[in-house]
């Protein structure tokens, strides 16, 4: 079991090309915690901006009538992915964890397997 600044430490050092990581809350689009960013990506505003995305997705599909759960959303630029992985487990209802990655530096499917790691050791 980790805690959110453990888990976050761990995405950021373990996961090779990530370059900012944060846990967010949906339901308000504030980050809980956020590491790495830079001065010209500030991870506050992406978190709060990529709630919309997740908000969007879960409309649509209660729209749609589809009873899945989402594991995670990819967003692919032309030099970065935005990998949110929604949290599933102890009390991580309304809750996404952000990965910006480096894509030239960094392996999608690993980066999707080591966050699935990272979300079922995490106790909010």
């Amino acid at each position: 079991m980790s805690n959110t600044e453990t888990a976050l430490k761990e995405a950021l050092s373990s996961i090779e090309g990530a370059t900012g990581v944060a846990l967010v809350d949906y339901t308000s689009g504030m980050a809980l915690g956020t590491m790495g960013g830079s001065k010209t990506f500030d991870l506050t505003v992406a978190a709060a901006g990529n709630t919309d995305v997740v908000r969007a997705k879960l409309r649509t599909m209660e729209h749609l009538g589809l009873k899945g759960q989402i594991e995670d959303i990819l967003i692919s630029l032309t030099d970065q992915y935005h990998l949110i992985r929604l949290l599933t487990g102890r009390g991580g209802n309304g809750l996404f964890l952000y990965l910006v990655l480096d894509s030239k530096r960094a392996n999608l499917a690993m980066a999707r397997h080591q966050l699935k790691k990272i979300e079922q050791d995490l106790e909010i």
